[in-house]
């Protein structure tokens, strides 16, 4: 199913929902290079708009997050994405099929593959993984504006 990209009305209070974007993929493979597509099109809705490296940083955890569950799990795949108002983060959310949790592999810089959950960790404020009755959900929290410093 895919449900395209677009904004919701505004409230009664004059602030306007997330904007948001859907897709399920019988696998995931195909849907990788589409993942990143939608991250780029959404991100470009956004008023205002993050700088370049925000978008990359956003389009790298989609694919990481796609390609594990394309990887790792038989059947279907989903992604979601949630650009939430204000335009400082988008939440990025990939169910599959399999009840196991992502694992972080310790960094070795000789290994091909298994870096992308490090690389997640790194680029995402946040990660949560949610068991459900026929697979996980791994949620991620993107920021698209510099943190202040406190």
């Amino acid at each position: 199913m895919d449900i395209p990209l677009r904004t919701h009305a505004t409230t009664t209070r004059g602030r306007t929902a997330p904007l948001r974007y859907s897709r399920t993929w019988d696998t995931g493979v195909s849907g990788i290079g589409e993942a990143r597509d939608a991250v780029a099109a959404l991100l470009a809705r956004a008023c205002p708009a993050p700088g370049r490296r925000p978008v990359q940083d956003a389009q790298l955890v989609v694919s990481e997050l796609v390609t594990n569950a394309a990887k790792h799990a038989p059947g279907p795949c989903a992604l979601g994405l949630e650009l939430l108002p204000g335009a400082t983060e988008l939440r990025i959310t990939v169910t599959d099929t399999s009840r196991e949790p992502p694992r972080r592999r310790p960094p070795d810089p000789r290994r091909i593959g298994g870096h992308g959950l490090n690389l997640v960790k790194m680029l995402a404020r946040s990660l949560e993984v949610t068991r459900l009755p026929h697979g996980k959900r791994v949620t991620a929290t993107v920021p698209l504006v510099p943190a202040t410093a406190g």
